[in-house]
């Protein structure tokens, strides 16, 4: 359906709907302003409490919104007969959809006269899902990536219409990671929408073979397992930085660990034993090999460097975990 009509008479220019919430979604909604097309509205999550002090917060992107004095909705739902109706007096072209975070239903996906586009923060079909930047890191792939997709209503499912590879780097980090696939997401939903506009877009269904889900984040995984290997546990502190940050109990309080790097050292220790420390680093035995806690932060207190830590801290032959 969508293939057909792309492949006929199109405008160069679009009305679109935007719809987003997070920091991430920001860098696809500022290419879009400043693109020929024209963002008639934005849809994004509810204002709600954020931060130690609980204020209520607008999302990253009606900030964005308003500071462009583009309409704004905050609808609790989508499945609500009268929000659907609302998005449809917009008249769009087309909906981009960027991490917003509610679900699309079908009267809504069939709203716009193009239909939705996403951009998902990894290589379809692999890491479908709310995760994808996280559980690639955790899992130790070595390449991630966007896909332009074009929704229908299964999760991550649809046709794919761009993708843009991009390698992971040995020491990336779950924030850098996801601010590079940000930006590419931006630059690659502009070349698709151009393609529709100009009708030369050929989606394609995803392989059948491969798929993986990338479940939500929860608080709880945070929790380090120091029987895992040392490279196990490295990269669940990099995926879970800056949120929600790896963390382990030492005199019975948290100890959240902000960066490691795993080292060519055996140990015949109980895992989670400090086994040294010196002005690099922690070193902690785990399940198999040793890994260099190198900026942590105790309860209550800022993050650091270990070196600073262990100017008031002695945790020398102390398992942690306990």
């Amino acid at each position: 359906m969508f293939a057909t009509t792309w492949l006929s008479l199109m405008p160069s220019e679009l009305s679109i709907i935007f719809a987003g919430t997070p920091e991430f979604s920001v860098p696809a909604l500022e290419a879009l302003v400043a693109s020929r097309h024209r963002v008639v509205a934005v849809y994004t999550q509810p204002d709600r409490p954020a931060g130690r002090g609980q204020q209520v917060a607008m999302s990253a992107v009606k900030q964005c919104a308003l500071k462009h004095e583009i309409p704004v909705e905050q609808p609790q739902t989508l499945k609500d007969p009268a929000a659907v109706a609302q998005l449809a007096q917009y008249r769009a072209d087309l909906m981009v959809v960027v991490a917003y975070g509610l679900l699309l239903p079908k009267s809504v996906l069939d709203t716009p006269r193009l239909g939705c586009v996403n951009i998902h923060a990894s290589l379809l079909p692999r890491w479908r899902g709310a995760a994808p930047i996280q559980r690639a890191l955790q899992t130790g792939d070595r390449e991630s990536g966007v896909t332009i997709m074009q929704m229908d209503v299964g999760l991550d499912t649809g046709p794919m219409l761009l993708e843009r590879v991009t390698p992971i780097a040995a020491r990336e980090t779950g924030g850098s990671l996801h601010d590079r696939l940000s930006s590419l997401g931006a630059e690659a939903v502009l070349e698709a929408i151009d393609a529709i506009a100009s009708g030369t877009a050929t989606p394609r269904d995803q392989p059948k073979e491969g798929a993986t889900y990338a479940a939500k984040i929860r608080k709880e995984e945070a929790l380090i397992d120091w029987s895992r290997s040392a490279v196990e546990i490295d990269r669940l502190v990099r995926a879970f930085n800056p949120w929600p940050i790896a963390e382990t109990r030492w005199n019975g309080q948290q100890l959240r660990i902000w960066d490691a790097v795993p080292l060519d050292k055996k140990s015949s220790a109980t895992p989670g034993t400090v086994i040294a420390t010196s002005n690099d680093g922690i070193d902690v035995a785990t399940g198999d090999g040793t890994l260099q806690l190198t900026r942590v932060q105790a309860a209550g207190r800022k993050a650091m460097a270990a070196a600073d830590f262990l100017r008031a801290h002695r945790p020398e032959g102390a398992v942690l975990g306990s």
